[in-house]
């Protein structure tokens, strides 16, 4: 495969797999069974500020990113389109896509969001054009802290939950079903989507992603 044809396979990846991620999201605020960590915070700030969702997603996005100053971490293309893609496409599937009011719905949808946003992990991971805002901002702890990655990124996502929580998000039956199974479900997909590496020295690509994480917005 040629350099071109593998930069464009990694960018449709990258992409994809953003757009499918802010889709899942959206599923999960429909299937309203709870949410992952840190939508559980942005539907609470949004409930507080009126704003919707996916905006608020894109400005607690550019505001993490600014952490990254101190932390001395170096965005790459996926870090800065993470920010603005995830919460577009979250945005257009929940105008798109009906409230669910009944179980028979619901769990489904519920189902379907969350091996969905495994899936959409996987793709733009595997991509390498670097973490997501939130990914970065754990792993930057880690390096500046030397605790572990499990350590930083439990600490950071409790903080954000019980936050969301109190300013009203979504806490359920899907949180604790979304913590067990994202894990094994992005492992999976990252192994499927695997893209080749660049070769070609791009300044896009934030080097040193580390997979043991299976690092998440």
């Amino acid at each position: 495969m040629t350099t071109n044809r593998r930069l464009g396979r990694r960018l449709i990846q990258l992409y994809v797999g953003l757009a499918l991620y802010g889709a899942s999201s959206g599923l999960l605020v429909q299937a309203g069974l709870g949410l992952e960590p840190w939508n559980v915070l942005h539907q609470g700030l949004a409930e507080l500020t009126g704003l919707t969702i996916g905006v608020v997603s894109i400005i607690v996005g550019a505001a993490v990113l600014l952490l990254w100053i101190p932390l001395r971490q170096r965005p790459g293309l996926g870090t800065v389109s993470n920010v603005f893609v995830v919460g577009l496409a979250m945005d257009g599937t929940l105008a798109v896509v009906p409230a669910a009011h009944t179980l028979a719905v619901r769990v489904p949808l519920l189902a379907l969001g969350i091996v969905l946003n495994g899936a959409a992990t996987g793709l733009y991971i595997a991509a390498r054009f670097g973490p997501g805002p939130r990914d970065g901002l754990m792993t930057g702890l880690h390096r500046r802290t030397g605790r572990s990655i499990r350590l930083m990124r439990t600490a950071v996502e409790i903080t954000v939950v019980v936050t969301g929580f109190l300013l009203g998000g979504t806490i359920g039956v899907g949180t604790v079903l979304y913590a067990l199974s994202i894990g094994p479900l992005a492992q999976l997909f990252l192994r499927v989507f695997d893209a080749p590496s660049a070769s070609d020295g791009s300044t896009v690509v934030a080097a040193g992603q580390p997979r043991r994480a299976i690092l998440r917005r």
